[in-house]
């Protein structure tokens, strides 16, 4: 049998935490909790001394794996690239089950997050869509159809 029992959370670093929450607020998340982490834990499990995260945890609506976004207060974040695409290595996107996916997409551009390509149709089955959110993370969309 398998160690693992479940999914728990997907942690994703910021620049701008509040805006980062109300972009995923506005896609359904609701937040859990806001709280600051410091101390020989973080410094032990993230490798950095003396180190301090403000952290906020949502959820979809009725449960499910929590997505966690952190900012860190102490040191200052480093950039990767500003504008990564899915080629690149590391976390590729975030992909969220959604309906109404061409009206979100139109209102998550009128808030300044436009489409990495365009919205595609799997097999007459599933929208999906990649949306450039903040700090030019790729938040991937998916509505199925069929």
């Amino acid at each position: 049998m398998a160690p693992i029992r479940q999914l728990d959370h997907v942690g994703l670093t910021v620049s701008d935490l509040d805006a980062s929450v109300a972009f995923f607020e506005h896609i359904g998340l609701e937040v859990e909790g806001r709280t600051f982490v410091e101390g020989e834990f973080l410094d032990v499990v993230s490798g950095i001394p003396d180190s301090r995260v403000e952290v906020v945890l949502l959820r979809p609506p009725g449960g499910g794996t929590a997505l966690e976004l952190a900012r860190y207060v102490r040191p200052d974040a480093t950039t990767g690239s500003p504008a990564p695409m899915a080629n690149e290595l590391g976390v590729r996107n975030v992909c969220f089950e959604v309906t109404g996916l061409r009206s979100l997409v139109e209102e998550l551009a009128a808030d300044g997050y436009g489409l990495v390509g365009g919205v595609g149709e799997y097999e007459g089955a599933w929208l999906m869509a990649y949306v450039r959110g903040p700090d030019g993370m790729i938040v991937a969309l998916a509505e199925q159809v069929g």
